[in-house]
């Protein structure tokens, strides 16, 4: 049996851990973030561990996990989202200045970004977790 993900929904305040990043330019960012995670997968930011805001929950092979989420880090900002729907590739051709790993989008400013290609990256991420099989989440 695998063991239970480290990464668990926590009490902690979104808005307190938001606040309190450093970077203003980051902060700001997260906001941006957060306000269209929320609206997007209509669920409520929760902290998942110390640094991680996510929205929803499924149960994948290793647990409970965020159906989408962030984390507004010092290098970057990391962006959890499913690029495994037909149609990702073109999004993240067309998203912006970015670079990925297995399970993230790691993205310096949203400035670099096409904010309507962000909208539709999550809204697609959020629909395919809710109704496919998701690949286990993680970078």
């Amino acid at each position: 049996m695998a063991a239970e993900p480290k990464t668990r929904p926590t009490d902690a305040s979104v808005p307190d851990f938001i606040a309190a990043v450093e970077n203003p330019r980051r902060r700001a960012d997260a906001e941006v973030v957060n306000a269209l995670m929320t609206e997007v997968s209509g669920e409520p930011a929760v902290m998942w561990g110390p640094s991680i805001i996510g929205y929803g929950s499924y149960r994948g092979p290793t647990g409970d996990w965020p159906i989408i989420g962030f984390s507004p880090r010092k290098a970057n900002l990391v962006l959890y989202v499913s690029r495994d729907f037909d149609g990702a590739e073109d999004l993240l051709a067309r998203l912006g200045k970015h670079k990925l790993s297995v399970g993230c989008l790691y993205v310096n400013r949203l400035d670099d970004l096409d904010s309507a290609v962000l909208r539709e990256l999550v809204e697609r991420s959020v629909e395919r977790m809710r109704t496919g099989n998701p690949a286990t989440a993680g970078c």
